[in-house]
Order: structure tokens, then sequence, then C-alpha cells
């Protein structure tokens, strides 16, 4: 007679099922928005489009994070797993977190940036930055893509399918501290500079992750946390669009 599998076996196994679901979703949304971007690109070629005008280049941008709402949609529904995304029609309350959290996660993003300056630490910047460096009124098309999609998107992979399965299998602590590293390595490849830079950066990026994995466990509402990302990326475009127009003085 077969024994049935010990506990200790069907809970390492559900902890391995966890972390590679954590994998193959991210690797998915990344491989399917790669697709789409390249298949914009292409498109853009075969019409003449020159991709160098800023406007161009924010539609391209946010082909990336439709390429993430179609891996997010076959994964949820090839699994059947819609459940697991918790999120509702924001109510006055969540409008209140909306505030609440674009004003902690602003703190957390100042707090981080006079510790890294007063250790000396160089930080590398993000190929937004440095693209609207060149043009700034790329910066102001930026803010409709990362509301729209950016925002929205990242959620959706990195909290509402991430954290979620990460938090069914070993708990919400376990969950907002792996999401959060698994949302900050993600960036890796969007960083331009030296990698102990890049190294500075991500630990920026995992502080500002942890906030939005924990909102997301406060509110127990993505639209929330998308609507916080979207306006909290909107901040820094905007701050870098004064910047380099010379509205405000630069760091």
């Amino acid at each position: 007679m077969q024994s049935d599998p010990s506990p200790q076996t069907s809970q390492s196994q559900t902890h391995l099922q966890a972390a590679a679901n954590v994998v193959f979703v991210v690797a998915g949304a990344f491989a399917v928005g790669i697709a789409v971007s390249l298949v914009g690109v292409l498109l853009l070629q075969l019409l003449g489009i020159s991709t160098d005008a800023p406007a161009v280049r924010a539609v391209l941008a946010s082909l990336q994070y439709v390429g993430f709402g179609i891996a997010a949609y076959l994964y949820l529904e090839r699994r059947n797993e819609w459940n697991i995304v918790r999120w509702r029609v924001p109510g006055l309350r969540d409008f209140g977190w909306m505030v609440g959290g674009l004003v902690i996660l602003v703190a957390a993003l100042v707090g981080v940036s006079v510790v890294i300056q007063q250790l000396g630490i160089e930080v590398a910047a993000n190929q937004v930055i440095t693209t609207g460096q060149q043009n700034p009124i790329y910066f102001l098309y930026m803010i409709p893509v990362t509301m729209l999609f950016v925002g929205p998107m990242e959620e959706l992979i990195f909290r509402g399918i991430v954290q979620e399965k990460l938090r069914r299998t070993y708990g919400p602590a376990v969950a907002v501290v792996v999401a959060s590293a698994v949302f900050a390595v993600a960036h890796w490849l969007a960083l331009v500079g030296s990698s102990g830079g890049r190294v500075a950066s991500i630990a920026v990026i995992f502080v500002l992750g942890a906030v939005l994995a924990l909102l997301y466990e406060r509110t127990e509402n993505l639209v929330v946390v998308a609507v916080v990302h979207g306006l909290f990326n909107s901040y820094q475009f905007l701050g870098q669009y004064a910047i380099a127009t010379g509205l405000i003085p630069g760091a």
C-alpha cells in the first residue's frame, strides 16, 4: 500500500509551487511586455514613424504595461483565479488612504534619500529620467502613461498576483517582504549606472515597494494602491520636469 505524503512533503510542495508561480508570473509579464513593445516598434517602422519624438516614446513605454495586463489576464483566466485579486470601487475611506498613502510614500522617498546622501552613496538613474532630461516634455507625456498603465499594471502583477499568492502560502509578513524584493529587483534593467548605484537604487525601490505592499494589506483594495503608485510617479515626473526646465533649482 502506498503511504500518503507527509505534512512536511506537502508543505514543501506548496512552497515550491508558490515560488514557481511568482517566477512564472513575473517572467511571463516581462516576456509579453517586451513582445508587445517590439510589435509596436515594428509597426511604427513600417509606417515610417520616427520613435525619437517624446509622444511616440511615451506610447511605446505604455506598450510594455499593456503586455503586463495581457500576461495577468492570461494567467488569471487560465487558472480561474480572478478571486485572488482584492479590489473594489473606492469609497470615501479609500480616497483618504489614497491621500495618506501618497504622503507616506513621498515621506519614505525623502527619508531614504537623506540617509543615502548622508552615507555618500551614489544611486543609479532610471531610463525614464535620463530620457526626460534630454527632452523635458517627455516627463509630461509620461504622466497619463503612469496613471493609466504603469501604476495599475505593475500593481496587478506585483501586489494583486505575486503578493497575494505569497500571502496565501507564507502569510502577510513574508508576502510583503518577498513581493517588495521581487518588485525592486524587477527594476534592475530599467536603471542606468554602476552596479553599486543600481544596488542602492534597488534598496530605495524596495522601501517604496514595501510601503505599497503594506498599503495593499491595510486597504485590501488594489485600486487604492494603483492610484497611489500612479500619483507618486506623476509627482516625480512633475518634479523632474520642473528641474529640467529651470522652474525649480536642481539638487
